[in-house]
């Protein structure tokens, strides 16, 4: 038996490749298919079906484009409103593959569609388990952040905990839990780094197992539960409709700089992959710093218009890897790519040490100090009076900044910074730096955030 996970580490999201006997399945897929296929060639088997655990939010499915390329089946659990022929799986259905067999498990609570996939092994015993967004190492999924509101949400939570305990938990111990995501997804916060587990290992030490009641696993599953990601819906919708399918080896065109500077006039937007330094010391006026180092496509998903045509600004040799990552979110309209800056329109942005703006914010007039780092991130501790605005939901809440004011903007490690700093420059803050290090080398004590995040 093969049992293979590919995971991305720029959108924690994990999928996998399950073969015996010269057949072989695929679990989740991303949109660029070609390790699968790659996969597939060094191991001798065929993909004749492709298994999506639910309607996925954070990013772009592939399994279109896979099952285009291999002419698998596509197969999807009870209920889930998808469009195209698609295998619908039930309950305790088993598939064979060799002397392995497939159990699909109806879980419902993260969305209502969601499925788990027990892999038996030639002895018909539990090896594995593939648990999609229903649980993680450590941690539960989340009830489907772009569903209903709070009341929906709690019934979903319900739902999830009996999924969890009357399910997964009644498989043997020594099971291996292979989770739909890992450390940093959106779907699912708290999240271990660890890829892999076992239901005894999640029995005995998730937080949000052991020990709760129902009561307290709904509230815990559900408090937070905030906005979702701007990106999530679209991408959600895109997940259930037929679509154009990726060509993920396609070349992108190239573009001159006087390509370049005719397009940003006809609005097209830069898109800036170059790291923070680099984008720091010379880059075009309104361009968005994105590193590719970073969480490029999920950062992408929830800060870049999706009706607007897209400019790529990287090293030379990465623009059909930017490419490509833009399209795991549905960030499809790349106009092209260029490695060399026009002539006009270039700036030169501000990055402080910690020594220069601890000693700015002594004397007035005090600058904004806006920290981007996510909520858990800022209940740790913020710089006194700051004011904290996670850096996806930035875009939507600039009303709470005062344009008059400088803006100096923080975050753990001086990436998100840039990226903010270049979002607030391109909507017309003019007064705007970030602290090139970030907080880790913060010399001064940090306070707890504001109440209300």
């Amino acid at each position: 038996m093969i049992l293979e996970q590919h995971y991305l580490d720029c959108l924690s999201q994990a999928s996998y490749l399950i073969a015996d006997a010269g057949r072989a399945v695929v679990v989740d897929p991303r949109r660029d298919i070609g390790v699968y296929l790659d996969s597939a060639r060094r191991h001798g088997v065929r993909i004749d079906l492709i298994i999506e655990t639910h309607v996925h939010a954070d990013f772009l499915s592939g399994h279109r484009e896979l099952a285009a390329a291999t002419g698998a089946s596509i197969a999807y659990g009870p209920g889930a409103d998808v469009d195209g022929p698609v295998r619908r799986l039930v309950d305790g259905e088993r598939i064979p593959y060799g002397a392995v067999s497939l159990e699909i498990l109806h879980t419902p609570g993260h969305t209502h569609e969601s499925i788990c996939v027990v892999v038996h092994d030639h002895c018909g015993r539990p090896h594995a388990v593939l648990t999609g967004d229903t649980m993680f190492v450590g941690e539960v999924g989340r009830p489907d952040l772009v569903g209903g509101g709070a009341d929906g949400a709690r019934a979903q939570a319900r739902r999830l905990h009996d999924s969890i305990h009357s399910r997964l938990l009644t498989l043997p111990d020594e099971t291996l839990v292979y989770p739909g995501h890992g450390a940093g997804s959106a779907c699912g916060t708290g999240s271990s780094t660890d890829l892999v587990s076992s239901i005894g290992t999640e029995r005995a030490t998730s937080p949000a197992l052991a020990g709760l009641t129902l009561a307290e696993f709904v509230d815990r599953a559900t408090e937070g539960r905030g906005t979702p990601p701007p990106h999530f819906a679209r991408t959600a919708e895109l997940n259930r409709r037929i679509r154009p399918l990726l060509d993920e080896s396609a070349p992108v065109d190239a573009l001159t700089p006087s390509d370049v500077a005719r397009r940003r006039r006809a609005g097209h937007v830069v898109v800036d992959a170059r790291e923070p330094h680099t984008f720091a010391q010379r880059h075009l006026a309104d361009s968005v710093n994105l590193p590719l180092s970073a969480r490029f496509a999920e950062l992408a998903g929830a800060l870049l218009p999706f009706d607007r045509d897209l400019i790529l600004m990287t090293a030379r040799g990465d623009e059909r890897e930017a490419r490509n990552r833009l399209a795991r979110v549905g960030l499809d309209r790349i106009a092209g790519y260029s490695v060399a800056l026009p002539d006009a329109d270039l700036r030169r942005s501000v990055r402080r040490s910690p020594a220069d703006v601890a000693e700015r914010l002594k004397h007035p007039p005090r600058p904004t100090v806006l920290d981007v780092r996510s909520r858990t991130e800022t209940e740790r501790g913020v710089i006194e009076s700051s004011l904290p605005i996670p850096l996806p939901e930035l875009v939507d809440r600039l009303d709470e900044l005062d344009g008059s004011n400088a803006v100096i903007v923080v975050c753990a490690s001086g990436t998100r910074s840039s990226v903010a700093a270049s979002l607030l420059r391109r909507n017309g803050f003019t007064d705007v730096s970030d602290l090139a290090s970030g907080l880790q080398h913060w010399p001064g004590r940090l306070v707890p955030p504001p109440r209300a995040l």
